[in-house]
C-alpha cells in the first residue's frame, strides 16, 4: 500500500539521513519514477523532503525534522516511550524493536532512563515464559487452562477466557471469565501452575471487567496501633504509608494502619517477630499470644 510506503520512506530517511532513488525502489520493489511521485507527494503534504542530484545526491529531509512536529508533542513521546518501556516488565518480547523504532523517529538519544521488571529476584526464564503465555492468550483470545490454588489452599483445574492483567500491591492479577463458575474471577498469578494454552479462540464478552479486588478492599477492617523497633526501619518504611507513621524519641516507630481482618494479617505481624508489639485492639493482642503460644510449644517439644 502507497501509505505504508510513504511512512517507511520518512522512516529510513529520518534513520539514514540521505538515501538515493534508486536504493529506494529498489527496497519497494517499484520504478524509479513511482519513488519521485511519492517524493512529491509527502512535499505536498507538508513534509520538508527535497532530492539533489548528481554524485553526491539523494532524498533527504530537512536538517532537524522530525515526524512529531505534526503529530505529536515531546510530552506525548515521552510518555509513549515509557509506556513501551514499562510494558517490556511484562516481557512482551516484540517490544524493544518497536521502542527503538520509535525512539528513532522521535530522535530521542535515550531511551534506557528507567529500567521496569515486576518479576521476582533470580525468577528466570519460566516467569517470563508465563506472563509471554498470558500475553498471547488475552491479546489474541485463546482459552487458558490452569491449575489454581485458592486463599484457602483448596486446588482446583480451571478453564478461562482471560481479559486482563493487573498489578496490585506487588503482586500480578488474571482477570478473566471463568467457565467453570459461570462468572469473573481474579487469579494471582503465583497461584497458577500448569498452566495452557488452548488452541480454542473465544468471543470477548459484552459485559465490563469488574473492578480489581482484594481482601483489602471488601469486609470488616480493623484499625491497628503498634510499636517497632528501631531493627526494623526498613520494613517501617516499605510496608506503611508516610502519614500513618511518627518515630519516637528513643527511636522506635509508632504505627497506624487499617487492615482487613482476617487470618493473613496475624501472620504478617507475627513475621515481624519481636521487632512489632500490637498495642491497640485488645482483641489483635489476645489472638497472637495465642498464636505465639501454639507456635511456642512445637518448638519446645
Amino acid at each position: 500500500m502507497q501509505i505504508n510506503r510513504l511512512f517507511e520512506i520518512v522512516y529510513l530517511l529520518m534513520e539514514r539521513g540521505n538515501v538515493t532513488a534508486g536504493e529506494l525502489a529498489e527496497r519497494f520493489e517499484v520504478t524509479t519514477r513511482t519513488i519521485y511521485r511519492d517524493i512529491d507527494t509527502l512535499s505536498g503534504a507538508g513534509i520538508p523532503i527535497y532530492a539533489n542530484r548528481g554524485r553526491s545526491g539523494g532524498i533527504r529531509l530537512m536538517d532537524h525534522f522530525t515526524l512529531d512536529k505534526s503529530l505529536l508533542s515531546a510530552q506525548e513521546q515521552n510518555e509513549i516511550l515509557f509506556a513501551l518501556e514499562s510494558l517490556k516488565a511484562t516481557n512482551a518480547s516484540h517490544n524493544g524493536e518497536l521502542l527503538s523504532r520509535l525512539s528513532g523517529l522521535f530522535h530521542k538519544g535515550r531511551i534506557d532512563w528507567i529500567d521496569v521488571d515486576f518479576c521476582e529476584w533470580d525468577s528466570g526464564r519460566e516467569e517470563r515464559e508465563r506472563f509471554d503465555l498470558l500475553k498471547t492468550a488475552i491479546l489474541e483470545c485463546f482459552l487458558l487452562e490452569f491449575t489454581y490454588y485458592n486463599s484457602n489452599g483448596e486446588k482446583s483445574r480451571r478453564i478461562v477466557e482471560p481479559e486482563k492483567l493487573s498489578f496490585k500491591t506487588g503482586c500480578w492479577y488474571l482477570q478473566a471469565f471463568c467457565r467453570t463458575k459461570q462468572d469473573f474471577r481474579t487469579f494471582k498469578i503465583g497461584r497458577m501452575e500448569a498452566i495452557e494454552l488452548s488452541q480454542e479462540h473465544f468471543q470477548r464478552r459484552e459485559l465490563p471487567v469488574p473492578p480489581l479486588q482484594s481482601a483489602a478492599d471488601i469486609g470488616k477492617r480493623v484499625r491497628l496501633k503498634l510499636w517497632i523497633s528501631p531493627s526494623a526501619a526498613y520494613r517501617v518504611y516499605d510496608d506503611f504509608y508516610p502519614g500513618g507513621v511518627s518515630r519516637n524519641p528513643d527511636g522506635s516507630f509508632t504505627v497506624i494502619a487499617d487492615y482487613p481482618e482476617s487470618d493473613w494479617i496475624y501472620g504478617y505481624l507475627l513475621s515481624f517477630g519481636e521487632d512489632l508489639q500490637v498495642v491497640s485492639p485488645p482483641e489483635v493482642r489476645s489472638i497472637l499470644l495465642e498464636k505465639a503460644k501454639k507456635i511456642a510449644a512445637i518448638y519446645e517439644k
